[in-house]
């Protein structure tokens, strides 16, 4: 007896070959969120870079600034890497896009069980969409765009730690 496909309520764009969606706030993005795209790219023919909108969040740069500021840390970009938001689920948003995966970066341990978690309910709603963990590299493993902020905003250096666009970015808004 073979079991039968379930209902889905979504169309899928058009898909030509394995498709990732990088999901996370990105606020700001740093070396360490680019270091898994590169990764990604490794694995997948296209990353699709997307920006979680979460109305819980007061994010400290515009979905728009954001979207900016990914976009400009790809200018040759040759099609493999999409910038896009999503607001909701983001298996069905990944579904939608034809995606086989959702990349997901983990610094420590203590990562690993919320991730673990998000994984598996996205399981449950869709099959065909797969959890993908990417250690992240060592030298970015001690920072988050909310280190960047705090330490950007009491003055300390973050140089080398996010691209030169948005380390300017943060110095104009907290006067460095």
């Amino acid at each position: 007896m073979t079991k039968e496909k379930k209902y889905k309520p979504f169309i899928r764009d058009d898909v030509s070959g394995k498709i990732a969606v990088y999901p996370g706030t990105f606020d700001p993005i740093t070396n360490g969120h680019l270091d898994i795209v590169h990764r990604s790219l490794e694995i997948f023919d296209k990353v699709i870079i997307a920006i979680a909108i979460n109305h819980t969040k007061k994010a400290l740069f515009s979905l728009e600034e954001r979207l900016e500021m990914i976009r400009a840390c790809f200018p040759d970009n040759d099609g493999r890497i999409v910038v896009d938001s999503v607001d909701g689920l983001l298996v069905d948003y990944a579904y939608t896009k034809g995606a086989t995966a959702i990349v997901r970066g983990l610094r420590a341990v203590s990562d690993f069980d919320y991730e673990f978690q998000l994984g598996l309910m996205n399981r449950r709603i869709e099959r065909d969409v797969e959890t993908v963990f990417l250690m992240t590299g060592l030298r970015w493993i001690y920072i988050s765009s909310s280190i960047i902020k705090d330490v950007a905003r009491h003055g300390g250096d973050i140089g080398g730690l996010v691209p030169d666009h948005v380390c300017e970015k943060l110095r104009n808004i907290f006067m460095m």
